[in-house]
């Protein structure tokens, strides 16, 4: 197979992921009256799956070359 193919295989897995990540089911649960040093949870969760997908493909990127 060839590299390119697997990298857009994981890139399309990436972008699945994210859907779940900020799909309705998973906001809702993170939706409470609480925070995490001082930050909503909701946002503090939106902001680390934002990051973990960055982070992901630039791992993905970084390693297609």
């Amino acid at each position: 197979m060839p590299k390119s193919s697997r990298t857009g295989q994981r890139l399309f897995g990436l972008f699945l992921l994210g859907c779940l990540f900020f799909n309705y089911p998973l906001l809702v649960l993170f939706n409470v009256r609480t925070t995490l040093l001082g930050v909503p949870l909701l946002y503090a969760y939106l902001f680390a799956a934002w990051a973990l997908l960055i982070v992901l493909v630039a791992m993905v990127m970084e390693r297609s070359d």
